[in-house]
């Protein structure tokens, strides 16, 4: 009988024991024995070797079968996979544990009982490759975990079922399409002690944007019970978002929020036995899912754990490593542990100045929406499979269409289009499966398999921000490919036009020097929805209205609050995506007849003739009827600054008729906290009247410049209703509208003050940037899709 040691505990492990103890294993003891001291916690467990995996074959004679039988396997025939893979497996699962093997995992579960004094601990026993977690493929979710094992006897059972998992079907697809050796792999099993996460919550963080790799955040998914289900997709989770560079100066971060669904958790089965189901699923009770599973200070001291794994890891290998990271929080203690982390594998190899980019060219029909992940376009022909069995049906090209994936649909996933999935959020399994097979897919959809049916052509968009959707019919969409020139850059700033916080990280990847242009109006239009003073008088709106309102505003304790956190949350996307660089946020100017179409909005806005002429813009602001809107604005704008450390901020006061209007306003905004100058406060005006190039210098002494609004400008210059499309020809080249850029840009420079344009016209007419920068425009903000584009022009026009 051998003497060999089998079992190695996560103390006396590290991450150069891979190859002993495979990846996930040799990671738990790297942070074991560094990461304590720091204030990490990490479940105590130990560990089986690699030599115990292949003792284990060997012992019951298994080794040469197995080799024999995936000897150059058809990895395509997935019925004869799924044929090899059973036969296997279930040699494992009937051979003998050796005799010396089980009992030094008896002895090492001995140990734990004692330490934690209960005569049957509670433990999670998890796979870890020894080829898994590795730059090149993470091998997510190949092999089996089990939950709540407790007693030696369903250890042991238990061990001997995760051994069995190195052959799934799905494992031996994905060693073949990666090229390993199918014997070259071995199983080490992890016995961690649990987190009662089953009365808790738990979840998955990243410590980058999974979408674009944005580099700067870190992503916390978390949801009620065990972790299992947001792995496998089998709920919609919460969402944060944290800016890194501001907590680690001790600001409160948190830049966004998304409540899911969370509308099952896993949970403790109270006969736990070799013979029974350890965990199952209950459905959680509706109040506890129209809140979020876990407070701002469990995100923020998340936030923390994952900053400092990712700075050990980084260190350690001498590169950039952002991580993936498991987390639980203990529903009894209330603490939060670390229980797997990886390097990130999908951005950390993608090349960081190749842009790609994808737009509609045509409007259709809306089936469904959900999660984007990834930022393609795809049309093809739905296959809906709502059962394992029948996932031999897809075809190559098709979208696959179905309530969740796990990783037994791997051998298929890879031939498919695209994939849409009813739940699931974006760390779920066929998030990351196609995040790492570089194929759309628009997952947490909720009803996906009854609103298309099989053989449909549908469009799948994920190129519209962070909500996927599927259109009806095939649609025409452009693709771009373009490498980016971030050492070439002109002497003037080319700044961005933003109205979308979704797509805030993907634009930052642009060549810029800020945002010109945040525009409120969407993130009021397209996040909040209601009207702020249907927040205000809450309590005062017909029942129908409240209930309407109360719906939208779950998560948040009050109506004011969700507007102010809901607001500010937009803002610090756009702020921490382009953080140092300034981003001027224009503040909200929507006309009477657009704030009359939010919730609410009816009963408190004028029916106007001309809203485009009318209430709005700075007159609005200090009106009796909105002062205490704008207060609310206001909020959110020194919450973006002063919480979540964003000081990049700077304010844009729109449609200014006359120095009466600026006056009220910078008295107003200095009332709410926003006075300019104060914490480096800049506050800029819109020029986009007649009156303020005319009367330009009289304007600038209570604004630190102007950025100009084309599109304003030249309707009132010209008398042309820019809404109309009755009217053609008329455009900011017009030597009228010209002569007033001009003055502008003049009075700014001769004060030394900012000028910039904002306006649509250097979007679309090369000309004009030509003109603009011969007359000394400082910046030039642009929509994003001209960005490159108009960078150019901007340099050859510099050079000549």
């Amino acid at each position: 009988m051998s003497q060999e040691a089998y079992i190695r505990h996560f103390s006396t492990l590290s991450s150069d024991d891979v190859d002993l103890v495979g990846g996930k294993n040799a990671s738990l003891g790297e942070m074991y024995c560094n990461l304590t001291e720091q204030g990490i916690q990490i479940p105590e467990g130990f560990a089986t070797t690699s030599d115990a995996f292949w003792y284990y074959l060997r012992y019951n004679g298994i080794y040469d079968k197995i080799a024999r039988t995936l000897d150059n396997i058809d990895t395509g025939n997935t019925r004869l996979l799924s044929q090899t893979g059973a036969r296997i497996r279930s040699w494992i699962l009937e051979g003998d544990m050796p005799p010396d093997l089980a009992l030094q995992i008896r002895s090492a579960y001995q140990q734990m009982a004692e330490k934690y004094d209960h005569p049957a601990p509670d433990v999670a026993v998890r796979s870890s490759a020894t080829a898994e977690d590795l730059p090149e493929a993470s091998f997510a979710g190949q092999q089996e975990t089990y939950l709540n094992i407790r007693g030696q006897s369903h250890l042991l059972l238990t061990c001997k079922q995760v051994f069995a998992s190195l052959y799934t079907n799905r494992a031996i697809s994905y060693r073949a399409h990666h090229n390993f050796d199918q014997l070259g792999v071995a199983l080490s099993i992890g016995v961690q002690k649990m987190v009662r996460s089953d009365i808790g919550s738990s979840g998955v963080m990243f410590t980058l944007d999974t979408e674009t790799g944005f580099r700067d955040v870190v992503f916390i998914t978390a949801s009620y019970g065990l972790g299992e289900n947001i792995v496998q997709g089998a709920v919609n989770p919460d969402e944060f978002y944290v800016f890194k560079p501001s907590l680690e100066k001790g600001f409160k971060p948190i830049i966004r929020r998304h409540l899911g669904q969370k509308a099952l958790k896993m949970i403790y089965s109270a006969d736990a036995t070799a013979t029974s189901t350890p965990t199952h699923n209950v459905k959680v009770r509706m109040d506890e899912r129209n809140r979020f599973s876990i407070d701002d200070d469990d995100v923020l001291q998340l936030a923390r754990y994952a900053c400092t794994i990712e700075a050990y890891y980084s260190k350690k290998f001498g590169r950039d490593t952002p991580m993936d990271i498991e987390w639980a929080k203990d529903g009894e203690s209330g603490e939060l542990f670390i229980v797997q982390a990886r390097p990130e594998t999908v951005h950390s190899r993608a090349p960081s100045h190749t842009l790609e980019s994808f737009t509609l060219k045509q409007s259709g029909k809306q089936l469904i929406n959900g999660k984007s992940v990834g930022h393609q376009i795809v049309s093809g022909r739905a296959r809906v499979i709502l059962e394992e069995r029948d996932m031999h049906e897809l075809q190559a090209g098709e979208i696959l269409v179905t309530d969740m994936t796990d990783p037994d649909w791997e051998p298929i996933m890879k031939i498919a289009g695209g994939i849409i999935t009813n739940r699931g959020g974006r760390t779920c399994h066929a998030a990351i499966i196609a995040r790492e097979l570089g194929i759309p897919a628009i997952v947490g959809t909720i009803r996906a398999t009854s609103m298309i049916t099989n053989g449909d052509i549908v469009t799948l968009s994920c190129a519209e921000g962070d909500t996927g959707y599927v259109y009806q019919g095939e649609l025409e969409y452009e693709r771009k490919k373009k490498e980016v020139d971030l050492k070439q850059r002109p002497k003037t700033k080319v700044m961005l036009n933003i109205g979308n916080p979704e797509r805030a990280f993907e634009f930052s990847r642009l060549p810029n020097d800020g945002v010109g242009l945040a525009r409120l109006e969407f993130i009021i239009n397209s996040t909040i929805k209601i009207h702020p003073r249907a927040l205000l008088e809450y309590d005062t709106l017909p029942e129908a209205l409240k209930e309407e309102v109360k719906s939208h505003i779950h998560g948040y304790p009050d109506p004011q609050t969700f507007y102010v956190e809901k607001l500010a949350e937009g803002i610090g996307m756009i702020a921490a995506a382009f953080h140092p660089k300034p981003v001027i946020v224009r503040l909200s100017d929507f006309k009477s007849n657009e704030y009359s179409q939010l919730i609410g909005g009816s009963l408190y806005e004028p029916d106007e003739e001309n809203p485009m002429l009318g209430f709005r813009g700075a007159s609005r602001y200090p009106a009796e009827s909105f002062a205490n809107s704008f207060a609310l604005e206001c909020r959110a704008i020194r919450q973006v600054r002063e919480q979540q450390g964003l000081d990049n901020v700077a304010i844009m006061i729109p449609f200014v008729r006359s120095l009466d209007d600026v006056k009220k306003v910078t008295d107003l905004l200095a009332q709410q906290g926003l006075a300019r100058g104060s914490n480096g406060l800049k506050t800029y005006l819109m020029c986009e009247i007649p009156a303020n190039a005319l009367l330009a210098d009289a304007f600038l002494e209570y604004c630190d410049g102007f950025s100009i609004g084309s599109n304003d400008l030249t309707q009132l210059t010209l008398g042309v209703d820019r809404d109309s499309g009755l009217l053609s020809g008329y455009d900011e080249r017009n030597e009228a509208v010209k002569i007033l850029i001009a003055m502008a840009i003049k009075a700014c420079r001769a004060q030394n003050k900012y000028i910039g344009i904002c306006g649509q016209a250097p979007s679309d007419f090369p000309e004009m940037t030509t003109w603009l920068i011969e007359h000394g425009i400082e910046s030039v903000s642009l929509n994003p899709d001209s960005v490159l584009t108009m960078t150019q022009t901007i340099l050859n026009t510099e050079a000549s």
